[in-house]
């Protein structure tokens, strides 16, 4: 294999509409294409199989070889199908081929070409009509449910039809679902054995109906092809060259259904990257790619090292998460090589708290997105992604985003605010504030015990439950409006259940509003096949990446390639960050991901080798108040300022004194900013918090800042809101008087900010 070298052979990020022009012939086809991907698109003979690393081109390789061989008159289209996992791959793989002068192909999903066979053959094979495919499984699957006498909530449901899913593809029999599932270590979401029922159940039901599911596709099709081998023949005769993509997703059904496709023959040509397989919950497996050589002895491999996507810099960190993997997949990593030019170095950050996390990350969101020409980064919005581990993360950074007015989308989840459980748990919430004083069992307790109680009757519980799924989502979503009342409880002193309705339903109305293309809010599993400019991949905490369902050698295993594959979405900035406790004042507890040990600056990395050189910028390293990516390191620890003691709580920290120190609070003071800072959050259209949260205040209060730059030196006064609100501030501070917002004709809007005061172009420090 050549060895790989700096090229400016094809574009970045290629997409079908990357070639102007047909290419006039077969050579042509060729023209633009490194050395191994050339050496792909002209291995037509035999069994060929392409480990291709991220960004390698690899749909660029296969689509080149399906029209290299079409153009040269050695396939013929109608014989040559290709199969991929989603309709959008294959959508843009018979794009590309139409683009390249090889329109006829047929390029389907697995269950697409089945049904497509399934249709044709099922007259000639069973007689009549092709059963009715089922439309909602989920209702007959509750239906069984029922029938066996088994109570199922929402998301038990869509748990339970998950696993049914999962024994189909792996070929699990009713019957033996509960000891596959133990040998398999799957957490089973109910008792396996009712399970079992259920699935036996559902399976009758069908029959009984003549309807058949999603999977029956598959099964059917591989259950025709086996008992007529006329039709197997037929099928054959028909297709005579066969590529399938992102092949270490291959499920042990469908590599039955390819088997029985291909015969004895080995026309094959198959493309995957054992490093990105990340649904093994779903019955997906590397092992038909990894033993591609043992059942096809005299294929031809080639392996895509070459990275058309990201910068070296990003590409060293995605070597060195690689290195330190275990297992059979990490023996055949493939070590990129970055063809960019070089960028910046990925940004570590270590924030004190999760809502600062959020806050920074927005914060650096909005600079990217600010025009070159007002000293931003010029990124498009649409060119960002924020990334996380479960969906029940995103409240923070939609909240954060919408009050730095960054326009953002979701993808592949609801708006926190618009789940089922939230929606419901809000009205279960209204519902207790109004009828509080008449509920005696929640009259005296505090704000987080309303919640937890009210929660509770529909039975969220402390502990989370074993495993993965609908359930845990569910889960999740309600611990953080749990996490949301504790904090709201703490910068709220003598609020009530009805203040935090209030304030839900504030958050809430915010992130209802219609969003125009902005920011990519993803989990990790949701961006696998895409890419952006700039990636920031948060919450990188242990307990979360790895996740705490993560027990098995096997599992931790996937949860490393599932952070490798956010690492290599991003093309040029990426920034990596956690919180060291969950709240603002929490014990700073919490540890960056193992999988970042020896990769990030000041860490080493514990039985692997590290690599040399490794770049990187660590900023922020228990930043006090979540600086973020523009915060520079504090020297040394932060000393208490009455007694001089070193601190370590956050909450301390913050306020730069030991709490048992005597306050120096100026209650006056206080009071005035409180009453400030109510006009502010009015006349901006967001809560108070938004300005300055009661902490900040506090802070601001006991040291009373005679300049910005001591104005600067309080945790939660960044560099955006010195801007705009610095000169109240100080003002204040002073003891003047403010004049009236609607009679200041300095004011620019931004809250009382005036472009000539000295600390409007101040650097948050």
């Amino acid at each position: 294999m050549t060895a790989a070298t700096s090229s400016t052979l094809f574009p970045q990020g290629s997409t079908p509409g990357a070639c102007a022009a047909t290419p006039r012939d077969a050579d042509a086809v060729l023209d633009g294409l490194d050395p191994e991907q050339r050496e792909v698109a002209t291995s037509l003979h035999g069994a060929v199989c392409v480990l291709a690393g991220a960004g390698t081109g690899k749909t660029r390789a296969i689509t080149h070889r399906i029209a290299y061989g079409v153009r040269a008159g050695m396939l013929q289209p109608a014989s040559v199908l290709a199969v991929t996992f989603t309709n959008r791959a294959a959508g843009e793989m018979r794009g590309r081929l139409r683009q390249l002068g090889a329109g006829g192909v047929q390029a389907r999903t697995f269950h697409s070409a089945a049904l497509r066979q399934l249709q044709y053959f099922w007259p000639k094979a069973v007689g009549g009509e092709v059963p009715r495919l089922v439309e909602r499984k989920v209702q007959l699957v509750a239906e069984a449910a029922a029938r066996c006498r088994v109570r199922l909530d929402r998301n038990e449901l869509r748990d339970v039809t998950g696993e049914i899913e999962w024994s189909k593809v792996t070929q699990t029999v009713p019957e033996d679902y509960p000891a596959v599932a133990a040998k398999s270590g799957r957490e089973a979401p109910r008792d396996a054995a009712e399970i079992g029922r259920i699935y036996a159940t559902y399976e009758q039901l069908k029959r009984d109906r003549g309807v058949i599911d999603f999977e029956d596709v598959l099964l059917l099709t591989v259950g025709v092809l086996q008992e007529r081998h006329d039709i197997a023949d037929q099928v054959r005769r028909q297709y005579q060259h066969f590529v399938v993509d992102e092949y270490q997703d291959v499920s042990p059904l469908q590599q039955r259904l390819l088997e029985l496709w291909l015969g004895d023959r080995d026309s094959l040509c198959v493309v995957g990257d054992a490093s990105q397989t990340i649904y093994s919950f779903t019955g997906a497996t590397p092992d038909h790619l990894l033993n591609f050589r043992t059942r096809h002895p005299g294929a031809t491999v080639v392996k895509l090292i070459r990275d058309y996507r990201s910068t070296p810099q990003v590409v060293h960190l995605a070597n060195g998460l690689l290195s330190q993997a275990r297992g059979r997949a990490a023996e055949h990593r493939l070590e990129l090589v970055s063809q960019r030019e070089a960028g910046p170095d990925p940004v570590y950050v270590a924030y004190a708290d999760e809502p600062a996390e959020a806050e920074g990350t927005a914060r650096r969101i909005r600079e990217l997105i600010t025009p070159v020409e007002q000293g931003g980064g010029g990124v498009p919005a649409s060119q960002i992604a924020v990334l996380y581990r479960v969906n029940a993360q995103s409240e923070l950074y939609e909240q954060a985003l919408a009050d730095a007015q960054v326009p953002y989308q979701l993808r592949g989840a609801e708006r926190f605010f618009e789940r089922p459980e939230v929606r419901e748990a809000g009205l279960l919430l209204r519902g207790a504030a109004r009828g509080r004083s008449a509920d005696p069992a929640l009259a005296d307790a505090d704000i987080p015990s309303q919640v937890r109680a009210v929660l509770g009757t529909r039975g969220w519980t402390p502990d989370p439950p074993a495993g993965s799924g609908a359930v845990r989502d569910r889960w999740e979503s309600l611990a953080a409006l749990v996490r949301l009342a504790e904090d709201f409880a703490g910068s709220r002193p003598g609020a009530t259940l009805s203040d935090l309705v209030a304030e839900l339903d504030e958050r809430a109305a915010a992130q209802h509003a219609p969003t125009v293309e902005g920011v990519t809010l993803a989990s990790l599993h949701a961006a696998k096949g895409l890419e952006w400019d700039a990636v920031f991949l948060v919450g990188l905490t242990e307990g979360m990446v790895p996740i705490t369902y993560a027990k098995t050698d096997q599992q931790i295993e996937e949860e490393r390639r599932l952070l490798y594959v956010g690492v290599t979405r991003a093309r040029h900035h990426l920034t990596l960050s956690w919180a060291l406790s969950r709240a603002p004042g929490g014990r700073a507890s919490r540890r960056p991901t193992r999988f970042l040990n020896g990769l990030r600056p000041g860490s080493q990395a514990v039985g692997a080798r590290t690599l040399g050189g490794a770049g990187g910028i660590e900023r922020g390293a228990a930043a006090p108040g979540g600086g973020g990516a523009t915060v520079r390191r504090r020297r040394g620890p932060v000393h208490c300022r009455v007694c001089g003691r070193a601190l370590t709580d956050a909450g301390e920290m913050k306020l730069m004194r030991c709490e048992g120190c005597p306050s120096e609070l100026d209650e006056a003071l206080y009071e005035r900013l409180r009453d400030w800072r109510a006009e502010q959050a009015g006349l901006l259209g967001q809560p108070a918090y938004c300005v300055f949260t009661d902490k900040t205040l506090l802070a601001i209060a006991e040291a009373v800042p005679e300049t910005a730059s001591e104005l600067a030196r309080i945790a939660g006064v960044g560099r955006r809101k010195l801007d705009r609100f610095g000169a109240d501030v100080l003002a204040l501070c002073a003891g003047r008087e403010l004049p009236s917002a609607v009679d200041d004709e300095g004011d620019d809007g931004a809250g009382g900010s005036h472009s000539g005061d000295p600390w409007q172009n101040s650097t948050e420090k």
